[in-house]
């Protein structure tokens, strides 16, 4: 049995994580490949960093395309090779016209836990406007949405299995930015990269919507490090790149913002 106890500490995700952990222990004894429900961005990041303390199995993420931000796990013994293409996937296209009722992400991602399914089931969701939207869900549902996702919002639709080439990926908008800031706290950064006030900021942060490297930062003055990624649910994320310190020793950092 895994040491799940001490593997946990720490880990903000525990419900989640204990669950992967409970699939490690299974690849670990059976030989076989095994997978994960759909983890968010903070689940996987903190899944991946536990599961690299465990020598015994190796694991890879998947949730259909590059950018995915819900992705499957699946986690093998590392004596056996893993490749993307084992990660379990269908691509649903939920077809309607949405020409006179719009609907948004919300509105799919309504309906479709109004089927009954739990969001771990279901990966990301990208809506096409008036057309309808796509999913990504685990396999074994396809059959089960077919016959119960008929009506998004007022507008009939209809589900068709997909193939993963057919996503109609939207490429994320970057903008590339530097500013000069007398620190590196979190709300001074967050502040410029982010285009929104510093007290806004200081309000965001301390409702807990702000996360660094996935995980929740309550606190304003949190210093930032190259490398790091500044997430806000909403507005998208914050790559902080190179930072110099100038002559009048202010900071100047250069920063990418993906959304």
């Amino acid at each position: 049995m895994l040491p799940k106890t001490e593997l946990l500490k720490g880990i903000e995700n525990q419900d989640q994580i204990s669950r992967v952990l409970d699939r490690a222990d299974q690849a670990i004894k059976t030989w076989e490949v095994v997978f994960t429900d759909f983890l968010s961005p903070p689940e996987l990041a903190e899944a991946q960093t536990v599961l690299a303390k465990l020598t015994e199995v190796s694991a890879i993420a998947w949730g259909g395309y590059p950018q995915a931000e819900r992705q499957r796990l699946a986690i093998a013994r590392s004596e056996l090779p893993l490749d993307t293409d084992q990660v379990e996937l269908t691509a649903l296209s939920i077809a309607g016209n949405f020409l006179f009722d719009p609907a948004s992400h919300r509105d799919f991602l309504g309906s479709i836990l109004g089927t009954g399914v739990v969001r771990e089931k279901v990966g990301d969701i990208l809506v096409l406007g008036e057309r309808g939207a796509q999913a990504i869900v685990v396999p074994d549902l396809v059959e089960f949405f077919q016959q119960s996702l008929t009506q998004v919002r007022t507008v009939p639709v209809k589900v068709t299995p997909i193939p993963l080439s057919e996503l109609q990926v939207r490429e994320p908008r970057k903008k590339e930015l530097a500013t000069v800031e007398a620190s590196l706290r979190l709300d001074a950064i967050a502040s410029a990269g982010f285009g929104v006030s510093r007290s806004k900021m200081v309000d965001l942060i301390n409702k807990g919507e702000v996360r660094v490297n996935w995980k929740e930062i309550g606190q304003p003055s949190h210093q930032l490090k190259d490398g790091d990624l500044v997430a806000i649910r909403g507005k998208g994320r914050l790559f902080v790149g190179e930072i110099a310190v100038t002559k009048k020793d202010r900071y100047r950092v250069l920063l990418t913002r993906v959304s």
